[in-house]
């Protein structure tokens, strides 16, 4: 059966255009009930016997949920109480437009085979499709078509009643007039909530609910403590008039009564604008897209110097209010002003489910309590839920539902529980969770795109490639690496010249445009690397096994092969799809040790005299030309066999090996960067590090102008070049110290795609153009440039996402992202770890260096461990401190001793348990000793050092 509509449409050109749209209806569409002998079905979904032991329905019955219900109670649908659900093909469409992260949920729910969940397509349906009628709304019009498809399961069921001992269905819906309606027409419809508290046997299920209207109503304050947020209408014709920016807010990490919000602008002509105190913030929440309205220029404040952490037990509001007012005086008479105003709305929440930990009431029986979570950017959170003394020491999962203006913070509800607070797996699944990282297993639909074992290199893949079997080929890669991405060899030819290969693992050969694996590695982005555990990009059997360039096997590659004389200047240079066999797979450790061995003469280790000799010259050229050298503490842990604790922590020493990697992976990044750019213009994924806005820097030259060391930085060369110079007699780790501080001026790296952009510049290897080639094992972005590569020399065919600049640019972002949040995720393990292995070792005294001065203390750097932390000071007199700040040289002051950036400090460091969710490393100052003056437990998340300036 056909259903047509005939309109017509005016095009840009002023013509006018006849559209026909058809709709096909069809009959034999099933119901997916097993109980049906009517339906001539290939398959079920839905069980005969769909009981739920609910005071409401005491017969079986089947679940439609209308898309309000789907959108604000998936929580509750994900359970595994919750069975046999019909989700109409309208709510899908409608859930679709309205909530990507829901409908990728919902969709997740319907592929659980154990839940019993069924789409039924009645917008196709001969006898459950419905035509809009005049004047309805396109809300109406599908919330009558969902009671039209309820209707027509409940009559459906009831020609099968003899057999289904009373089967009925049951539409949950929310909207009093939907379910009006409902009833009018003989339907048995249920608000959800009223639905989940009948369920008798799962009480549990209740603190799942997200909040209504009407409970949020309950929960609020007669106090009104926020200003009223703008309608969507007025903040569009703010911003469209200029009087509003909109941008996306980021709260402070160290003061809870601060944030900024980053308005993106045209090039390089983004502003910050900051936010102080809680009514300016106004319930905005971290990451929310947001309006803000600049207050008048004498309004405007510095950023507040004052570590100010939310913390502990629920307080009384109104003493919480004069501590924040307190504490926001501490800043406004700063020097550096910077635009400062306030948010008048909300263009768009981005709330996630967030990990923490429950303050349960001291009020006996009550059922409200504050939920803090584990990322201090994001503020406390009412729930209500009847397990507080079960959850009590979890780590639990919550998700906001509102945020009245009348409440000091925004109401939630429970989500699941991840397991007890300090468990190794529970908070590593927080720190996956909090960074967003995917880390299920892989799906089947995934895996079923991986080659059938045995798996072997076939005649026909051999005609395609060069092979290069013979060649002496090593990989040299931290110890305990299975994911090897990469191979080098180096021979001198017969015209006295050098052939220097780098071979990259073929992945592009294994993992084709579009297919599910394709899109799984996109989605992921990278591999995650956290202390003693890897969240593979892709599956294990290509990761470690078939694409891993393990030596004494045949591998596929993508070789880049360079002619070069032995000034290291480049003679030719060609890329070919390859079949290699590595020779030998080495560590930095036993690669350095074959090259100082003169006894050692054999294949390999000359071919690795070669390639140093080379890279030495290599990275003395990229120098002369500007690229930066900078410096950072890694740490690496040795963890005990059986245990999986930490015994050891140590900052990592790099090799002559470790750079004679670098150099060759970075030249051939550059060569094929060059290669698709000049291919593809319009389509390149490329790589670039933006040159750092001069404000920076303030902070590096402020420290180097304490000690009397000229610092310039009008280019990446001058900087390179005083960072060179710069030295302090008697103290050697001063350089250290400032490349450090040098390190974290720098802007992120970021991935573009070559048609949107015109600023190619990597700033840090003072190269005009640069992309990611050589790790495709663990990088997504690598596997494009594989494809773009092999498509300009003819290896491979193309298709259209690959060509199309928009698509990758989207792409692009993607990867950004999981890039940021996998090297955040990777510093939050090493913090975990760290706190692990003080546990284990007790109260150390160390000495260190200061980093960062602040209002009321010094952030302290400890070589030894790579460990970073805070010393508060605070005077025994709480009412007149005497403390002294100076940001111009800059310095602190306390009583008769001044602390300047760059001093040796004494300190002892143990680990705080007392805050099971934030346990954190406590530092107190040994030396200098200062009468008078306490430092009250001082504390530190532990954060690994920011990895050397990202290649």
């Amino acid at each position: 059966m056909l259903k047509s509509k005939t309109f017509v449409r005016k095009t840009r050109s002023g013509g006018v255009v006849k559209i026909v749209r058809e709709h096909y209806l069809r009959e034999d569409i099933w119901c997916g009930s097993e109980a049906c002998t009517e339906c001539k079905q290939e398959s079920t979904v839905l069980e005969t016997d769909a009981c739920l032991e609910s005071s409401l329905c005491s017969y079986p019955h089947y679940l439609i949920p209308d898309t309000n219900v789907v959108l604000h109670q998936i929580d509750v649908l994900e359970d595994p109480v919750i069975r046999n659900v019909i989700i109409l093909q309208t709510v899908l469409q409608e859930v679709r437009h309205r909530s990507a992260p829901v409908y990728k949920r919902l969709k997740d729910i319907i592929h659980e085979k154990e839940k019993h969940v069924y789409t039924f397509t009645n917008e196709h349906h001969r006898d459950t499709f419905i035509e809009r009628e005049p004047g309805e709304s396109a809300n109406d019009r599908n919330d009558r078509a969902i009671r039209v498809a309820a209707k027509w399961y409940s009559q459906h069921l009831k020609k099968l009643e003899s057999e289904t001992e009373g089967l009925k269905v049951v539409l949950l819906t929310n909207d009093q007039d939907n379910k009006r309606k409902a009833e009018e027409s003989g339907l048995l419809a249920y608000k959800c909530e009223e639905y989940i508290k009948s369920l008798i046997a799962n009480p549990e299920l209740v603190d799942r609910l997200a909040l209504s209207n009407d409970d949020k109503n309950e929960i609020t304050s007669s106090r009104v403590l926020f200003p009223e947020h703008l309608p969507l209408s007025r903040i569009q014709a703010g911003i469209k008039s200029g009087a509003f920016l909109q941008g996306t807010f980021r709260a402070s990490r160290d003061n809870y009564l601060e944030a900024t919000v980053f308005v993106q602008g045209e090039g390089e002509d983004s502003t910050e604008v900051l936010l102080q105190g809680l009514q300016h913030l106004n319930r905005a929440v971290y990451q929310d897209v947001v309006a803000v309205q600049l207050l008048p220029r004498d309004q405007w404040v510095a950023p507040s110097s004052v570590v100010l952490q939310d913390e502990g037990a629920a307080k009384d509001d109104e003493a919480e209010e004069e501590e924040e007012e307190k504490a926001l005086r501490l800043s406004v008479a700063e020097a550096a002003r910077k635009p400062t105003g306030k948010v008048v709305g909300i263009i768009k929440r981005n709330w996630r489910p967030f990990c923490g930990m429950l303050n349960v009431s001291l009020i006996k029986e009550s059922t409200r309590h504050l939920f803090t979570p584990a990322d201090r950017r994001i503020p406390r959170i009412r729930i209500e839920t009847r397990q507080a003394s079960t959850l009590a020491g979890h780590r639990i999962l919550v998700s906001i539902d509102g945020w009245p203006k009348d409440s000091r913070y925004p109401n939630g509800h429970f989500v699941r529980s991840l397991g007890n607070a300090g468990d190794k797996d529970t908070e590593q699944e927080v720190l996956l969770l909090e960074h967003d990282v995917p880390h299920q297993d892989f799906s089947q639909a995934v895996l079923s795109f991986l080659p059938k074992m045995p798996w072997a290199i076939t005649p026909e893949d051999m005609a395609k490639r060069e092979d290069l079997r013979n060649l002496t080929v090593c990989s040299v890669d931290p110890p305990g690496c299975t994911d090897i991405d990469d191979a080098l060899h180096c021979r001198e030819l017969e015209n006295g010249n050098l052939e220097v290969g780098v071979h990259i693992a073929d992945v592009s050969h294994f993992i084709r445009p579009g297919n599910a694996m394709d899109k799984e590695a996109a989605n992921r982005g990278t591999t995650v690397y956290l202390c003693g555990k890897r969240i593979d990009m892709v599956p294990e059997m290509l990761s470690s096994n078939l694409c891993s360039l393990r030596s004494n096997v045949e591998r596929l590659a993508f070789s880049c092969i360079w002619e070069m004389n032995h000034k290291a200047e480049i003679v030719k240079t060609r890329f070919t799809k390859s079949v290699i066999n590595s020779k030998a797979s080495l560590t930095y450790a036993e690669a350095q040790m074959r090259i100082d061995d003169a006894s050692r003469n054999d294949d390999t280790t000359e071919s690795l005299r070669g390639l140093n000799k080379l890279a030495k010259i290599l990275k003395k050229q990229r120098i002369e030309k500007g690229a930066l050298t900078l410096s950072s503490l890694e740490v690496r842990f040795h963890i005990d066999s059986e245990t999986h604790d930490p015994i050891d922590l140590q900052t990592k020493e790099l090799m002559e090996t470790n750079s004679m990697v670098e150099e060759f992976m970075l030249l051939a990044n550059i060569s094929v960067a060059q290669k698709i750019y000049d291919e593809f213009s319009e389509c390149a994924m490329l790589r670039k590090h933006p040159a750092p806005p001069p404000s920076n820097y303030d902070v590096l030259l402020k420290a180097a102008k304490s000690k009397d060391v000229e610092i310039h930085t009008d280019s990446a060369k001058a900087l390179a070049d005083s960072l060179d110079r710069a030295k302090v007699d008697g103290f050697p780790y001063f350089n250290t110290l400032l490349r450090i501080l040098a390190t974290r001026c720098m802007m992120q790296a970021v991935y573009f795609c070559s048609g949107m952009d015109s600023d190619f510049h990597h700033y840090g290897l003072a190269s005009p153009i640069y992309t990611h080639f050589t790790s495709p094992i663990r990088r997504y972005a690598d596997i494009i440039v594989h494809r773009l590569l092999a498509v300009a020399i003819g290896a491979d065919s193309t298709y259209p996402d690959l060509m199309d600049k928009h698509k990758q640019s989207a792409l692009c972002n993607n990867l950004n992202y999981r890039h940021k949040m996998s090297q955040y995720a990777q510093r939050s393990s090493v913090a975990f770890h760290t706190q692990l292995f003080f546990k284990s070792r007790g109260i150390l005294n160390e000495e260190g260096y200061i980093l960062f001065v602040r209002k009321n203390a010094i952030i302290v750097l400890i070589p030894k461990f790579g460990l970073e932390g805070t010393v508060f000071f605070d005077s025994k007199d709480k009412t007149a401190p005497n403390l002294v700040f100076d940001e111009e040289i800059p310095s602190l002051t306390i009583e008769q001793h001044t602390f300047h950036i760059f001093d040796k400090v004494k300190v002892t460091i143990s680990l705080d348990e007392s805050n099971v969710q934030h346990q954190k490393i406590r530092m107190s100052l040994i030396q200098p000793v200062i009468p008078g003056v306490s430092v009250p437990a001082p504390v530190v998340e532990p954060q690994a050092k920011k990895p050397k300036l990202e290649q």
